[in-house]
């Protein structure tokens, strides 16, 4: 792909690029600099006063089939100018844009807009994965995603709003940040209404774009929470932990104003027909998580049967109320097949070795119970996951909001590649392609309530983008940062190809091989560091050279 530029423009426009879309609200804590410190942005051309991708395919993100081809124009953080070109092998010269001060000649590439990740957590060095936010944020970038909602990471509403702020202004390398800090961590355990209301106001002042709900809370607490948080029009969500869901499964939140629901816990219980609390074993200890993950996939086989009358009773109510559904598939996607997860081929060079310790069998780290994992339980989570996928995918059919999420940073599914992991799974559980990328784009940025900003692809819209040389429509493998296998007939020899080309948020062109370069030699460093080689760590010891 030919790119030329305008040198002496060029760089007034880096110099000169602004915000992006609002600032965190101001508060009267003091500014809290993040303790991971993010270094500077290092990688990014522009934005120009006019930048022009030449002959592109275009998914819009409405839904609409692949287009073009067309030249796209941006002016600075803003798409400008769409412009068709002729029609597949028969561009018309004439009809081509003026020149620009930056070009990229995309010759039978397809252009998307930047993908949302509705769930992420922003870790750092000072959380158990012990990895740099700033490892987080480029493999994010890498794959496309310029767009996240934040569920909480434990750190104080400040932190996260600070990368936000220095995000927004575009001088960290990073996407757009809304920020859901998890209710129980605002100031800490909540026991009456009263509080449950000032912690809500709090926390709109500190920053908050949203809530989210998970755990804990007392019912009375729970309800006056959510109650204050409509009022205020904050955003809000929750994981209907198993702490809650016999009083707050997702009929009883949804009536009272949440939102969105994340992963699927809550909403099997309101199908329940001939009981009213998840079958237990008498020795069960919900702080047990091989316990706790094992029953939990036993717990769809418990609610009524897929078409049956309280399943469309419930998910009757859900669209009326224009509920969203954001499911994580790929959060629990270990559960159903352990050996693939662990042996996913991009943890050789692109997962830290110190995620990597986070990830094996351990009685303290979160979702790494694979203390005696069996064949028993992934059958159980493969059965979970059937019925929990035709809801997933009835909802959508019959019109109801659903939307692409990763929450990454646990159970070995690592950032970035667990978002497109959630795009393949989607697929699995029906969605067509272009039903995937629209969840992934438009009904992502509708969630966030960005819509007249991101999401799509459109004459004033942000120019948040996605570049890539291949049809992710034919093959969603592509989007992934190690790509997809091809042989070449001609040689013989097997080639590797796809991954995202060029991640643009507000015009500002990222280079997305360059990223995961950087992000590879991070790992590589860490590893060089513990003396550790190159290649596949194993489960049993992360100081271990290689399988055989």
């Amino acid at each position: 792909m030919a790119v030329r530029s305008r040198p002496i423009l060029a760089l007034a426009a880096l110099l000169l690029s602004g915000s992006a879309l609002a600032a965190p609200e101001a508060s009267n804590a003091p500014a809290a600099q993040a303790a991971d410190p993010i270094p500077a942005r290092n990688q990014g051309v522009g934005p120009f006063q006019r930048t022009v991708l030449r002959h592109v395919y275009m998914i819009d993100g409405t839904g609409a089939p692949a287009q073009g081809p067309f030249d796209i124009v941006l002016s600075n953080d803003r798409i400008a100018e769409i412009k068709s070109i002729g029609a597949p092998g028969a561009i018309n010269p004439a009809l081509r844009v003026a020149p620009g001060d930056h070009e990229i000649d995309l010759a039978g590439a397809y252009v998307m807009p930047g993908f949302v990740d509705a769930h992420v957590h922003l870790h750092s060095l000072s959380d158990a994965q012990k990895v740099p936010s700033d490892y987080i944020l480029k493999l994010w970038m890498a794959h496309g995603i310029t767009s996240v909602r934040d569920l909480g990471s434990g750190h104080p509403i400040e932190w996260l709003a600070d990368i936000k702020a220095r995000s927004a202004r575009n001088e960290i390398v990073a996407p757009r940040i809304d920020i859901y800090p998890m209710f129980h961590q605002i100031r800490g355990p909540v026991n009456d209404a009263a509080t449950a209301r000032a912690v809500i106001q709090e926390a709109k002042k500190r920053g908050a774009d949203g809530i989210k709900f998970i755990g804990g809370a007392p019912e009375d607490v729970l309800y006056a929470a959510l109650d204050e948080t409509k009022k205020l029009g904050l955003h809000s969500t929750m994981h209907h932990a198993q702490q809650l869901v016999a009083y707050a499964n997702v009929l009883g939140t949804s009536g009272a104003g949440l939102e969105s629901m994340e992963h699927w816990y809550g909403l099997p219980e309101a199908m329940f027909t001939d009981q009213r609390i998840q079958a237990f074993p008498t020795d069960f200890i919900n702080n047990d998580e091989q316990m706790r993950f094992g029953e939990a996939g036993r717990l769809w086989a418990q609610a009524a049967e897929p078409g049956s009358d309280q399943w469309n009773k419930v998910m009757d109510k859900l669209l009326e109320r224009g509920f969203t559904l954001d499911p994580t598939f790929t959060a629990y996607l270990t559960s159903r097949d352990f050996m693939r997860m662990s042996r996913a081929q991009w943890h050789a060079d692109y997962t830290m070795p110190a995620l990597w310790d986070y990830y094996r069998p351990s009685r303290t780290n979160h979702g790494a119970y694979w203390f005696d994992w069996t064949t028993e339980h992934e059958m159980a989570w493969k059965d979970n996951y059937r019925r929990w996928m035709r809801f997933v995918n009835d909802y959508k059919n019959r019109g109801g909001r659903v939307t692409v999420g990763s929450d990454s940073g646990y159970i070995y599914n690592l950032y970035g590649f667990g978002y497109i992991q959630e795009m393949e799974l989607l697929r699995e559980a029906g969605f067509s392609p272009l039903e995937v990328i629209h969840a992934a784009t438009q009904e992502g940025a509708r969630l966030l309530g960005h819509e007249d900003q991101i999401g799509t692809i459109r004459v004033g819209r942000k120019a948040d983008l996605v570049v890539i040389k291949g049809n992710p429509l034919a093959n969603m493998k592509l989007l992934f940062g190690t790509g997809s296998i091809r042989l070449d007939d001609a040689t013989g020899k097997v080639d590797r190809v796809g991954g995202v080309d060029y991640t643009i948020k507000d015009g500002i062109i990222y280079d997305a091989k360059a990223l995961r370069a950087e992000v590879r030699a991070m790992v590589a460093r860490q590893k060089a560091e513990r003396g550790m080689p190159p290649g596949i760590m194993t489960i049993e010891n992360a100081e271990a050279s290689t399988l055989p």
